[in-house]
């Protein structure tokens, strides 16, 4: 396969949560005989399953890479899963396959097949634990008017209750970036990779419908329970992992903020908002060939995706033209 194809060439599929993204990508990346790479900030984490999506692992068809590579209580950054994502990009590369990446945290894509620099602060370093004193102390207005007062056009893109992009944006002050400036830098990226993307489509009231089922699902799943024993291995609030939709809920809940099932309607509602904050994402990425799964079939638009990468004479405009309804969502 290397012989006919870039060595650098991957296939990036995605799309908003509960889309079926898993399901396909598992189906490419067997057609390819290669492996999927996980594209998710939250699948990292060791034990976050149920509430994650994963594939179990009894029923995963190819290997699954990046995840379960970090514990509940590590703050694993978006600069570690670049370098961590790569590797595992590039070790199949190396043997001549074409990685199939799969997800939907866009941040998390971009950093690994654009060109994208992040500065080397240390998570959890005494400066990051100043500035979170700061918003626990004074409140987090108080955070978001001292990089107001730093620098107003990073400012004016957080929400002052943002209190982890605020401590970034500081951090990065500190190190002569400004999160403003190097946002803008970032809307002129440069392919680190050639990837090849494809974006699953659906009417919206299809989409939340299936986010709703799969909710229901995950409490049937034994997610209150996963929650519960995750706790008692550090997963609270104070880390990224326990900021993950459906997992930030519960231990509310847990601790006594609301029930579970007012903890149930707020996973809904949270991950139905997620679902519109990726398809906005791909919307302004531009990248994407939309299709439409439910429309012609998982293993129509598998064979669609692998023709087209491997070059068998599927046009890419007719992928777009026939399955590109994403303006129902």
């Amino acid at each position: 396969m290397s012989d006919v194809l870039p060595s650098w060439r991957v296939v990036c599929i995605v799309g908003p949560t509960a889309s079926g993204k898993s399901a396909l990508s598992e189906r490419v990346a067997e057609r390819l005989g290669s492996s999927v790479v996980s594209v998710d900030a939250m699948q990292v984490y060791r034990g976050m399953d149920v509430g994650t999506a994963k594939t179990p692992v009894a029923e995963r068809r190819v290997p699954l890479l990046m995840v379960d590579i970090a514990d509940v209580d590590d703050d694993y950054s978006v600069q570690r899963f670049q370098a961590d994502a790569r590797g595992c990009v590039d070790g199949l590369l190396d043997k001549g396959l074409i990685p199939v990446l799969c997800g939907g945290t866009g941040l998390y894509l971009d950093a690994v097949i654009d060109e994208m620099d992040f500065p080397a602060g240390e998570i959890g370093d005494e400066r990051r634990r100043g500035y979170e004193r700061i918003a626990a102390e004074r409140g987090n207005e108080a955070l978001h008017a001292l990089l107001a007062e730093r620098d107003p056009a990073s400012a004016a893109l957080i929400h002052p209750n943002n209190v982890r992009r605020c401590v970034r944006a500081l951090e990065m002050l500190d190190e002569g970036v400004s999160y403003a400036k190097n946002n803008e830098g970032l809307r002129h990226r440069k392919p680190h990779y050639d990837a090849h993307m494809w974006a699953i489509s659906m009417p919206r009231e299809t989409l939340y419908h299936r986010i709703d089922l799969r909710v229901d699902k995950m409490f049937e799943a034994g997610l209150v329970d996963e929650v519960r024993e995750l706790a008692s291995h550090g997963l609270d609030p104070s880390h990224t992992a326990g900021q993950a939709i459906g997992y930030k809920e519960i231990l509310s809940a847990l601790a006594g903020g609301c029930s579970l099932d007012e903890a149930k309607d707020e996973i809904k509602r949270r991950t139905r908002h997620y679902a519109k904050r990726q398809l906005s994402w791909l919307r302004r990425d531009g990248r994407a060939r939309w299709i439409d799964v439910n429309d012609i079939g998982a293993s129509r638009a598998c064979d669609r995706i692998v023709d087209d990468v491997l070059g068998n004479g599927v046009a890419r405009s007719s992928i777009q033209q026939e399955e590109g309804n994403h303006g129902a969502l």
